[in-house]
């Protein structure tokens, strides 16, 4: 409530435990990309009440490095089959991150927000293809939501429309 997101809708497919957590780990991790298949289809049955017919998904990106040290974008394999199964455009690289950013994981919210400022832009060679345009995030995870708050800043600047996120799996705060 303090700092509200800044995109305008989200969803997530399932929840980051048990097998939705094996799920996203074998994908990011363990080489698994033909997880993006199926996941395809979750994600979109999770946008399916806010995609609409001008939609341009993209994925949140990876740095240079990181994308040689993975050999793939998770995010970018997820968009891809989303954009697949709903029949809307994708851009694979609508997004830059343009500084390395050392791994959040084990980071608290503002020390993600923190890491993030000034790490991602859109690309300059691609800024013409979300102007006044709803935009989709996809992500494999959400954590604390800095990372998309990030994209979806930069899209907002760029002059998107209305940013919407969506990613495979979301952490629930225990309760």
């Amino acid at each position: 409530m303090e700092n509200p997101l800044p995109w305008s809708k989200g969803r997530a497919a399932m929840i980051y435990r048990d097998t939705g957590r094996k799920l996203v780990l074998a994908l990011k991790h363990g080489d698994r990309q033909e997880i993006a298949h199926p996941a395809g289809l979750w994600l979109s049955q999770a946008v399916a009440d806010i995609v609409t017919p001008n939609t341009l998904i993209a994925p949140v990106p990876l740095h240079w490095l990181r994308m040689i040290k993975r050999r793939f974008n998770q995010s970018a394999l997820l968009a891809k089959a989303l954009s697949r199964r709903v029949d809307r455009p994708w851009s694979p690289d609508l997004l830059q991150r343009i500084r390395r950013t050392q791994s959040l994981d084990g980071l608290g919210r503002a020390e993600r927000i923190t890491a993030l400022e000034n790490a991602i832009r859109v690309h300059p060679l691609r800024r013409h293809r979300l102007i006044g345009r709803p935009v989709l995030l996809v992500d494999d995870v959400m954590t604390s939501g800095a990372t998309l708050a990030a994209c979806t800043r930069a899209c907002l600047d760029a002059g998107s429309g209305p940013v919407m996120v969506v990613t495979l799996a979301r952490v629930a705060k225990d309760a």
